[in-house]
């Protein structure tokens, strides 16, 4: 089991969740709709100087699935270049 978190600007949010919902159909996440924080290019504050913010999906997921992940969140980085978009896994035990 892995722990899969990907941290992106709210912008992508509805296409990343759309490709993971289509392309691994029983998947299921948790959102936190406003993260902020600083980033290695910029700050995601939500105020009147750094008025962006991200979003942060996290979902646990079989090692077979990591794959798909990837190729999903690649796509979307190479659509949205500008948007910054992490991805990040964690060996997870379900006790």
């Amino acid at each position: 089991m892995v722990r899969c978190e990907i941290i992106a600007n709210q912008s992508v949010q509805e296409e990343i969740i759309t490709l993971l919902e289509e392309y691994i159909p029983d998947i299921l996440y948790t959102i936190i709709p406003v993260v902020t924080g600083k980033g290695k290019n910029s700050y995601k504050n939500g105020d009147n100087i750094w008025p962006e913010t991200n979003f942060l999906l996290i979902t646990y997921i079989e090692e077979e699935k990591i794959n798909e992940i990837k190729s999903i969140v690649s796509a979307v980085k190479h659509q949205y270049q500008r948007e910054g978009i992490k991805l990040f896994f964690v060996k997870a035990e379900n006790i």
